[in-house]
Order: C-alpha cells, then structure tokens, then sequence
C-alpha cells in the first residue's frame, strides 16, 4: 500500500508535530510514515502513554519501557528510551541495571516477564502482590498504566525487528524529515540487512534441508519396507535438527550488556502451552 496522491502534504505535517512535540524524528515514525493514517493514530498512543497526564512520572515511564524492549532484547528502543529517561531529568544510576533502580521498580520485573514470553501464567496472585499495601506498593492506577506500558513496547519491539531496524540507523540519519521511499534501498530492510552474515547463514540452513530431504528420498527407493511415515518421520527429525543447532556465528552473538543489565533471568522466554501429551498449564481467558 503505497501513500495516495496529496498524502505527502499530511505526511510532512505529521512528522513536524512529531519533531516539535519530541524534538526528533525516529526510524519507527520514518518507517510508518508510509502509512500516515497509521502513524497519525500511533503519535496519539504514544503521547498519551509518555507525554500526557497519568499517575507515572515521566522518567517511570521511559524506565519502564527500557525494561519491557530489553525483555526482547530490542537494542533500538532501549537505547532510545534510555535517552529520552536522562532528557526528563531521570537519575543516571538507575541505567547501570535493573538492580539500580528502585524497589517499587523492580517489582515489576516478574510481571514484565510473564507479560513478554508466557502471558498465560499470569494470576490474581501476581496482580495482588503489586498492589499489597506498603512503602513501595503501587497503586491501581499506576499499575494500570505500568502494564499498558510494558504490553505496548512488547507489540513495538516485534515491529522493530519486523521492520529491521537498528541503532546503527538512527546514527546514520534516521532523524530526517524525509519518509524511506518504497521503491528505493533506504528503507531499514536495506540490502546490508538482508545480504548479511543472518540471511547467509539462514540460506545455508535452507540447502543443507534440502540435501538431507533428497537423500531421504534416495534412501526410501534403495531400502526395502520403508513406510511412508517412517520417511516422514525422519524428515521431521533432521528437519528439527537442522533448526535447533544454530550457526556459529549467530550463536556467538550475545546481546549488549548495556541490555542484559535490565534483565533478570534472561534464560526464561517463551514455551508452547499446547503441547501435546503434555499436562498443559492453564491459559489466562478473557471473555
């Protein structure tokens, strides 16, 4: 879906509120400048959740939302938030780590968790611990907007790894006034991102499949008996193989530390609660 004719107009007018109001254009806003409507209704949302009136101070704010984007790992938006957390005036001690920050902060870091990988495990219990009456209790309405907070930088940091975007752009010009061209190499999913050592390494993984497929094949018509599902079942096994073991150089990149400082129990993500044969854990229900 490209902009229709005379969007331009609304576009521009869309990222100058957004470099008055924030005093900076970002790669997320640039990107989704290739949908005004939809860019128009996200400035609103992240106005209301970081600018506006609420129970939070507005450096709570941005440290929360450091917390929920490293939950995911998301260097972009940490480094982005962690900027904006010292330009209203939060406490630069608090960015050595989550053990840095305050109590009633930290708290959050179990729910933050749960929210970000197994949302389904979520309780009463855990609601009730954060609202139990003390000196670092929160009250409703600041959880309410806590857990808004963090649910909603879980969503944006899938959609900045959907959109590849990267640190390394916002230094290479991502505050611009000008919206990445559909047709042009300058959106964030550049040729770099895609020809580098990940996409290698994925088209790697895809022929080694395909070898261990056709001599699955070669082996069905050389061996006798063989079974449909018996070939089938092997296939399934090399194939799981082929995706659990990652390539080297994936598997030595390690995320930054300035995000790891952030989180606790980085070991913990998300596990399928459908699993067959297996006793499964109760699923939190909304009617």
């Amino acid at each position: 879906q490209i902009p229709q004719q005379g969007a331009e107009g609304n576009l521009r007018q869309l990222l100058v509120e957004a470099l008055v109001s924030a005093g900076r254009v970002d790669s997320v806003s640039m990107v989704m400048g290739l949908h005004p409507q939809y860019l128009s209704s996200f400035w609103k949302t992240q106005r209301l959740l970081l600018r506006m009136d609420g129970p939070l101070p507005y450096h709570k704010r941005h440290y929360i939302a450091i917390m929920a984007a490293a939950r995911h790992q998301c260097t972009y938006l940490v480094s982005l938030h962690t900027e904006e957390f010292l330009q209203v005036g939060g406490n630069p001690a608090w960015l050595q780590g989550l053990h840095c920050a305050p109590p009633k902060l930290r708290n959050l870091n179990e729910i933050n968790k749960l929210l970000a990988h197994r949302p389904w495990l979520i309780t009463k219990e855990h609601i009730e611990a954060l609202l139990k009456p003390g000196e670092d209790s929160w009250s409703l309405a600041e959880l309410v907007q806590a857990l808004v907070l963090l649910t909603h930088y879980h969503s944006l940091a899938s959609f900045v790894f959907g959109c590849g975007i990267s640190p390394k752009e916002e230094q290479d010009g991502g505050q611009g006034c000008q919206p990445p061209s559909p047709h042009s190499n300058s959106s964030p999913a550049s040729d770099d991102s895609m020809e580098g050592s990940g996409g290698r390494d994925a088209m790697r993984e895809v022929e080694v499949l395909m070898e261990r497929m056709k001599l699955l094949q070669e082996s069905q018509l050389e061996e006798e008996g063989i079974t449909q599902e018996e070939l089938e079942t092997r296939f399934e096994l090399e194939k799981t193989e082929s995706l659990l073991v990652a390539p080297s150089e994936v598997a030595e990149r390690c995320p930054r530390s300035s995000v790891l400082c952030f989180v606790e129990d980085p070991e913990f993500g998300y596990k399928d609660f459908t699993r067959r044969g297996e006793q499964a854990p109760p699923t939190f229900r909304a009617q």
